[in-house]
């Protein structure tokens, strides 16, 4: 059963650091593009960066450019999203999810096609950015 697994969330003061993973099992990252999305409660999920499936392109929303970085290892079949300067705000579930589509993570991409539209979708991990 295709999988993929989130971990690295926690509680951190504003300014700091974390680090995610989203890990797959049943099936390769290869050829997938991975996208990392959030969710604060009582708003909808919005995307946050991706990654496409060589890691050549990336793209990342303007709330996080240039404090958050997405890379991937495919030889550990992770994908890793670094979160820098984190600030309130980015307080939220972080979801990554897969598709079989490079075009999807794109500044185009990431921002036309539905959320819903990503084929495969972790459990998610609590990111809490407080004092």
């Amino acid at each position: 059963q295709v999988q993929l697994v989130e971990s690295g969330g926690g509680l951190v003061q504003p300014g700091g650091s974390l680090r995610l993973s989203c890990a797959a099992s049943a099936f390769t990252l290869d050829y997938v593009a991975i996208g990392w999305f959030r969710q604060a409660p009582g708003k909808e999920r919005e995307g946050v960066s991706c990654i496409s499936s060589s890691g050549g392109s990336t793209y990342s929303a303007d709330s996080v450019k240039g404090r958050f970085t997405i890379s991937r290892d495919n030889a550990k079949n992770t994908v890793y999203l670094q979160m820098n300067s984190l600030k309130p705000e980015d307080t939220a579930v972080y979801y990554c999810a897969a598709v079989p589509r490079d075009y999807y993570c794109s500044a185009y991409g990431f921002s036309s096609f539905p959320i819903s539209s990503w084929d495969y979708w972790g459990q998610g991990t609590q990111v809490t950015v407080s004092s």
